[in-house]
Parts: C-alpha cells; structure tokens; sequence
C-alpha cells in the first residue's frame, strides 16, 4: 500500500514530490520542499560558498533571486540574529526561494539559536530539497541563470502547466529597478563596530570623519567596517537629491551595494554621483555602488552569464599585483572597454577576466565590484576602508592648508 506521501511507479515507492522548481523553458525539478508554503518566481543562480548561508540568504542584494547552494550541506550551523546582514528587516525576504541538495540538519553550534528551515519559514521564504543540484548548476553554466518558479505544497498537489506559464511570463531582472524594495526609507545614524570573540559588536564613539551611505541595498557588516574606521555613518535613501547630501557636510560618500539592473538604479543615481564627482567629494563604492560609479563616467554595464556568487574568487589588484581571496554577488557586470580616459581599471576577476575595480584619474573617487566586508580571504580587501579614509584625511588636510 501507497501512503499519502508516497507513489508507486514500475514497482517502487518513491517519496511524492513537495516542492518544484519550473524553469521558464518548462524543464521540471522535483524535490521536497522545507521553508515556506506557496509559490515564488525569480532569477536562479548558484553560489559556491561553503560557509556565510545566513549572510547570503539575508544580503538585499539577492532581492529577485532563487539561490542554489552548490555545498551540500547547508543548515548545519543553525541561525541567530548576529549574522543577519540587511538593514531594513522587509529586505528580508528579498530573495525569491533556496535550493539544496542534502536535508537541513539539527543546529550543531554554540552560536545557533534557531533551526534554518523554521527561520525560512517565519520570513516566508520557499525553499527546495533533495534535487541533484550539480545538474542544475551545470544548466545554469551551459544556458544561463533562467527564470523560473519555486513552488512548496505539503501535499503535493501542483497545477505543473499553470507553474509553467508563470515562470515563461515573468518579467526578469533586466529593466528592473529593485532597489526600491530594499533601500531604506528614512535617514539614520549607524554607530556599531564589527564583532569580536567575547565581546560581540562595539560602538564608535570618537569619529574622526562624517560619511553618508547612499542605500541601495546596504550590508550591516560594511556599516561596521566604516564605524570600525573612524567614521560617523549617516544612511540615507538611495533616491536622496545632492543638495540633500551636501547639506550633511560629508567628508565622503559610500555608495552600496544593491540589487537589479544597474541601468535603472542609474536614471536616478547617476545625476547625484555626477554631482559628488563635481565637488570632488571623496568617494567609495562597493556592487552596484561600483557600477553606478562606472554610469556615472559614461561606461557601461552588461548582464552576466552566469553571475558571480560565491567566496573563492580571485581578485587582482591591477597596481600591486596582489591576489586577494574575495566575495562576489552580481549578475552585472561593468565592461572595462567602455571606461572613459578618466578612469582605469584597478582591480580584474582572475576566473574571466571580468572588471572588479576602477579609480577616477585626479579624483578622490574609487569603487569595487567584490565584497571586501565579507571577509572570505579572510581580510584580504579590508585595506579598501582605510583607501576611502586616507582620501578623506588627504582632501580636509588640503582644505584646511592657508592659501597664498
């Protein structure tokens, strides 16, 4: 006899399938889902990494994206509040579902306060289980990151032909300004600094520099590392006016990482960078900072195969020749043959050759494409933060020295 969660076909019992995933070419995975009831349509792409699911479930950046885990066993470790990386908690839920292949386990760390498929659950997030994730990773390298549908039903009951015109109607990411979903909506003061063994996160209370963070998205942990340099972090929205912004007397901007396609973000946020490039503003940009920097030159941006996600990448330096260990998460990338004279690449991907850095030639102006604040090397781009320090130390040194 056949259980309710069982069918019988040629003569063996299978486990009826939970969850699907229904790409928009109508290829099916079948598997059993965990997380959230219901469905969800989004752009798959693959992560690498062994450690940091927590991190990457939580990154505003991935707001759009189904997230196949490569690593097989993920949920190992539990979940607890210090890893979270969004600020604004309903960017929470940015990304559209998560796909493994091995069951979560119980927690097994001393850090775990909860169990991952419970926590994927509360913030309604529909995940997948059990699927030969190697085959749909190797589908994502041959064709690209494809769009599809992410379904969960205890019972297995699924309207496949249904699931398929959704995920075949889903607009997609190119042409799709969703920074909106993420950026703060009001402006704050961030003070903490980053953890420590024994003493959790510090608080910055002796700044020696005002920055504001322009929010397209931002991670806690960059907030920190700012804090941890000496700076006062004002955060404010991403669609915040230059006026807005100078009127903060900043001795730097940051601008953030973020999701979607750059070229939207842009239509707003390349006339406030145009502006801070005018007043030779000191300035850093990390992700879709990085590539908002390079619309603001007049460079441009392209849509990625298959993305970069992971912890492993190698990152060139273009000026030292040092190879730094990076994070990386974007689907966009900038195309260096388009780089105006006034900038120069700084930084190159050692997987493609792909741009991961530009500098802008007599201005305090810089930016990356990797995530030096996630620390995989483990701090091999940290030396970013003090780069954006020193250049506001050298631009007040300059404005205060008398004139003859």
């Amino acid at each position: 006899m056949t259980s309710q969660d069982e069918t019988t076909t040629g003569g063996w019992t299978e486990p009826k399938a939970t969850a699907l995933l229904i790409l928009a070419d109508g290829t099916i995975f079948e598997g059993v889902g965990f997380g959230a009831v219901g469905t969800s349509v989004g752009e798959v792409c693959f992560n690498t990494a062994m450690t940091g699911y927590e991190e990457i479930l939580t990154d505003p950046s991935y707001s759009g994206q189904i997230i196949t885990f490569t690593f097989p066993h993920i949920g190992n470790v539990g979940t607890n509040e210090d890893d979270i990386e969004t600020v604004n908690m309903a960017a929470a839920t940015g990304i559209r579902g998560v796909i493994l292949h091995a069951p979560i386990t119980d927690p097994a760390s001393y850090r775990a306060t909860g169990h991952l498929g419970r926590w994927l659950e509360r913030r309604g997030i529909v995940g997948l289980g059990g699927i030969d994730t190697r085959a749909l990773t190797a589908l994502i390298r041959d064709k690209g990151m494809p769009n599809a549908v992410i379904a969960h039903d205890p019972d297995g009951s699924f309207d496949r032909e249904a699931l398929k015109a959704q995920a075949a109607a889903w607009h997609g990411i190119v042409g799709t300004d969703l920074v909106p979903e993420v950026s703060t909506r009001q402006r704050y003061e961030w003070t903490e600094t980053v953890w420590t063994l024994g003493d959790g996160y510090g608080q910055q209370t002796a700044p020696q520099h005002r920055v504001v963070a322009i929010d397209y998205g931002v991670k806690r942990n960059i907030l920190r590392l700012l804090a941890d340099a000496g700076c006062a972090v004002t955060v404010v929205p991403a669609t915040t006016g230059l006026d807005e912004i100078m009127a903060l007397k900043p001795d730097g901007v940051f601008l953030s990482n973020g999701p979607g396609d750059p070229d939207e973000t842009g239509k707003y946020a390349v006339p406030v960078i145009q502006g801070l490039i005018e007043n030779s503003v000191p300035t850093f940009g990390i992700c879709l900072g990085h590539q908002m920097l390079a619309l603001a030159v007049g460079a441009k941006t392209m849509k990625m195969h298959q993305g970069h996600h992971g912890a492993n990448h190698p990152v060139q330096d273009t000026g030292t020749g040092k190879v730094e260990i990076v994070s990386m998460n974007h689907g966009f990338a900038v195309d260096p043959a388009t780089l105006p004279a006034s900038a120069r690449q700084t930084h190159v991907s050692l997987f493609d050759g792909s741009n991961c850095g530009i500098a802008l030639n007599g201005k305090p102006v810089f930016s990356v494409q990797h995530h030096p604040e996630a620390s995989p090397g483990p701090r091999d781009s940290h030396y970013l933060f003090r780069q954006f320090v020193d250049l506001m130390t050298a631009d007040k040194a300059a404005k205060t020295q008398p004139t003859t």
